[in-house]
């Protein structure tokens, strides 16, 4: 009875500091001017002065709109003054947007003359913090009404994760240690850290843990194999062209963080019903039990196969049609887009394949070792 008055009592604590961490990040996000070092300003008048159409060397129709806005700074030495902003978009709005009343922007000064006493400058950016955190918040509240408690640490598991491959790459760009010996680390503690506080201290957890860290490095050794015999021909690096590192090296560690989600995915959905199987029926047969994970892992591997490759080619979608439209022969506008993307999706699909016997036989190993121990 007392645990029981416990966990009520409990409950609306956890729920309570959460409503306060909402209502404090909102305020904090709507009132953070002075953090920030780029002048900001608010939006509280637009005219639209003129608009001129325009035909661009591919025949291509455009009207280009020129519009006044006034604003008030927010920050800065010049905060509470109003400054006049100039702001060109297309109706097309391919690189750029219009502004409204109410709108936040980040702003660059331009120098007052005799002429022209008054504050003049050029929108650079939109802040958007507010939005993202809102975002965030509608995201954390449905992990929470779907979820319930695994809901809430699946969210501390991920802010955690944020961290961890935040300072991992800090550690990589300030130092001279090896990426690849970084992001390994860095996918062990992102590994245990994930599914121990989202699945709890069980077999079923372990067993998740040692198939999604055997099935990873084993694809990303398989990966690298690979590509050693075939000497890198068909990868191109180009999207890499300005990085000052090593291309295989940053390219291997992207593939290896990568292919780490799904991997997980069907590490824990297999062994979540392999145990569940076991826990129904606990006479169950070792037999009966490869059968079953062979089937549930085969209906698995297709499905996470295809979210692996849609995920990644995804991405390239804009530069296909680019390269397309500007009559790049297809054979090497899917080469020059797809060889990298590509890659990534063989070496995931390599890591789920591999995960579901591992993980259904490590499964059973601890099945078998609990019944010997009951």
């Amino acid at each position: 009875m007392g645990i029981i008055i416990y966990k009520f009592k409990k409950k609306p604590l956890i729920y309570t500091f959460i409503f306060i961490c909402f209502i404090t990040s909102i305020i904090f996000v709507y009132h953070n001017y002075g953090f920030y070092e780029r002048p900001i300003a608010k939006v509280i008048q637009t005219d639209l002065e003129d608009s001129t159409d325009i035909t661009d060397i591919h025949d291509n129709d455009d009207r280009i709109f020129t519009q006044h806005s006034i604003a008030e700074i927010k920050n800065g030495e010049e905060k509470g003054q109003l400054i006049h902003l100039t702001n060109k978009y297309s109706l097309s709005r391919a690189n750029d947007q219009p502004y409204q009343k109410g709108n936040e922007v980040f702003v660059s000064f331009e120098k007052n003359t005799i002429e022209n006493p008054q504050l003049t400058g050029n929108i650079t950016d939109v802040k958007r913090d507010k939005y993202i955190v809102i975002v965030a918040w509608i995201f954390i509240f449905t992990l929470l009404i779907v979820g319930k408690k695994q809901g809430l640490f699946a969210s501390i598991s991920l802010a955690v994760n944020i961290l961890l491959l935040s300072y991992a790459l800090d550690i990589y760009v300030r130092t001279d240690l090896n990426l690849l010996w970084i992001c390994g680390i860095t996918v062990i503690l992102f590994t245990i850290i994930s599914l121990l506080l989202v699945n709890g201290f069980n077999e079923k957890t372990y067993t998740a843990i040692i198939a999604t860290l055997l099935g990873t490095f084993s694809s990303l050794l398989i990966t690298y194999f690979a590509i050693w015999i075939a000497s890198e021909n068909g990868l191109y690096y180009e999207e890499m062209q300005y990085l000052t590192r090593p291309y295989r090296l940053i390219f291997l560690a992207g593939l290896f963080i990568g292919s780490l989600g799904a991997v997980m995915d069907v590490a824990i959905s297999l062994s979540s019903a392999t145990f569940e199987l076991y826990n129904k029926n606990n006479d169950i047969s070792v037999k009966a039990l490869k059968a079953s994970g062979m089937e549930i892992g085969k209906d698995i591997m297709g499905t996470m196969t295809n979210i692996l490759f849609f995920a990644y080619i995804s991405g390239s979608i804009p530069m296909l049609i680019l390269y397309l439209k500007n009559y790049s022969p297809l054979g090497f506008t899917l080469s020059i887009n797809l060889s990298l993307e590509l890659a990534r999706a063989l070496a995931g699909g390599i890591g789920i394949v591999l995960t579901i016997p591992i993980g259904l036989y490590t499964s059973i190993f601890f099945i078998k070792r609990k019944r010997e121990n009951s």
